[in-house]
């Protein structure tokens, strides 16, 4: 926190955007139904969409505790270590963050990276590389059963592996400029070989029985706690862009939830052959994802159920939106920080560039996957 003047011109020009805003939405849709179609939209998402992922993300908690209490993780990690730095160009323990962010969410891989048994084994240019590496996989878990429970199995798997895609052009190219930025010749490394940390885990006291209760709960409560964090995301996002992504609807303005001024729409139909051509999107309106998954892949899921009622997206959108969503996953909100608690705030640019194409790569990955084995 820093003091600044208590207003600028830049406030003044905020207000008069905040103003024009609503004198547009106002002229177009009446001032009346343009809050209470806010308020509806708004309750709306709580009811039926927040809640829903709130499930999602309880579940997928209790499910990842368990899987870490009884050593499912440390084998995973074991089994993946060896692709990991063959693909990544990281040490074998960086498949630790990966699962330990796809059953979570970003942060997790700071966790990770304050633990010196962790840690130690990565060389200086590759520590800044962790925030690329572990947010390609934020909130995995959640976005694939979201999707699965929609009824996109294969798409869903699809899209896991566009992330993976996205991880390593993300990862590898923010690691091109680290090995810059600590003078590193490529080929000059030493990474570490099986660490003594992950060869042991900590269990909880207790018999089986207990064992399995709290890993349960307690994993499900930390889900919840992440369940909890999307709900502003969703409800302040996810409405200002639905405001934007659909319009009056066959009856009319009349204030009711999901309607707007479809200008997001208009910016798809103008960026259409690009779309298309990378992603294969099937209405301009499927741009909201992408957009709305900077900064809150929360958010993004809750324009899916919507966008199927509406038919305007395919199982092609699914697993690109699936892709886009998890190697993204609210980077923009959540890199910043992650940077700076890295202790790598001067390279958050470098971080941010890398991750934004990572991102794009998963999607045409998922895309063309999805041509070429369900098309």
């Amino acid at each position: 926190m820093k003091k600044v003047k208590a207003f600028s011109a830049g406030t003044i020009i905020l207000l008069l955007f905040m103003v024009g805003t609503v004198v547009l939405y106002g002229n177009v849709m009446g001032l009346a139904n343009f809050f209470s179609t806010i308020m509806a939209t708004a309750h709306d998402l709580l009811i039926n969409t927040v809640l829903f992922i709130l499930a999602i993300t309880v579940l997928a908690g209790a499910l990842g505790s368990f899987m870490s209490e009884f050593g499912i993780l440390a084998l995973l990690n074991r089994i993946l270590a060896p692709g990991v730095k063959l693909l990544w160009r990281l040490p074998g323990c960086s498949a630790l963050g990966a699962i330990s962010t796809y059953v979570s969410d970003n942060p997790a891989i700071i966790a990770l990276s304050k633990d010196k048994s962790f840690i130690d084994y990565f060389e200086d240019y590759q520590k800044p590389a962790l925030a690329n590496f572990g947010t390609s996989f934020g909130m995995g878990l959640v976005v694939t059963a979201f999707m699965m429970s929609l009824g996109f199995f294969k798409e869903a798997m699809i899209g896991n592996l566009g992330a993976v895609f996205g991880s390593i052009v993300s990862t590898r190219i923010m690691l091109r400029f680290t090995r810059k930025e600590f003078g590193v010749e490529k080929g000059k490394t030493a990474l570490a070989e099986d660490p003594e940390a992950y060869r042991y885990r900590t269990i909880r006291e207790g018999n089986l029985f207990q064992r399995v209760l709290d890993a349960l709960l307690e994993g499900g409560k930390g889900g919840l706690e992440i369940g909890a964090q999307i709900v502003p995301g969703v409800l302040i996002i996810c409405t200002l862009v639905l405001m934007m992504t659909f319009g009056a609807g066959t009856a009319g303005y009349d204030g009711s939830a999901y309607q707007g001024i479809p200008i997001l729409p208009k910016v798809g139909e103008f960026l259409s052959w690009p779309l298309k051509v990378l992603f294969g999107f099937s209405s301009p309106n499927a741009i909201a994802f992408p957009i709305t998954a900077l900064g809150a892949v929360g958010a993004a899921l809750a324009l899916i159920p919507n966008f199927i009622s509406e038919g305007l997206i395919t199982g092609n959108d699914i697993a690109v939106f699936t892709a886009i969503g998890m190697t993204w996953s609210g980077y923009l909100s959540t890199h910043i920080a992650m940077m700076d608690s890295l202790g790598f705030r001067h390279l958050t640019t470098k971080a941010i560039l890398s991750h934004t194409i990572g991102g794009i790569a998963a999607g045409v990955f998922a895309h063309y996957a999805f041509m070429i084995f369900l098309g």
